[in-house]
């Protein structure tokens, strides 16, 4: 993998991993406090922040997929993976052990 690989591996990576913990704050801490504790702010500004994280992993999954080569399976299973919870966790730990390494 070059240098140029590389830096949008680990930028996939880290756009990935904090669209993940968003979504899984809004499934998880928000969406309880909002219906539990009638707390909607909790939803509100958890629910922006995902969304704006959202649309940049979007963006960042076309770039990524160019710049390593994906297949379109691959790069179907990243927007996939981006709809469920845990799913970019899991895209993450499969591109690892694809790659044979770590970013």
């Amino acid at each position: 993998m070059n240098e140029s690989q590389l830096r949008w591996a680990k930028r996939f990576k880290w756009i990935s991993l904090a669209e993940g913990i968003s979504f899984l704050l809004l499934l998880g801490i928000a969406m309880p406090l909002k219906y539990g504790f009638d707390m909607p702010l909790a939803v509100k500004y958890t629910g922006w922040a995902h969304g704006v994280l959202f649309v940049v992993y979007i963006y960042a999954v076309y770039p990524t997929a160019r710049s390593l080569k994906w297949s379109f399976s691959r790069t179907f299973f990243a927007l996939v993976a981006s709809l469920l919870p845990f799913g970019p966790f899991i895209f993450d730990r499969n591109l690892n052990k694809s790659q044979k390494t770590k970013f």
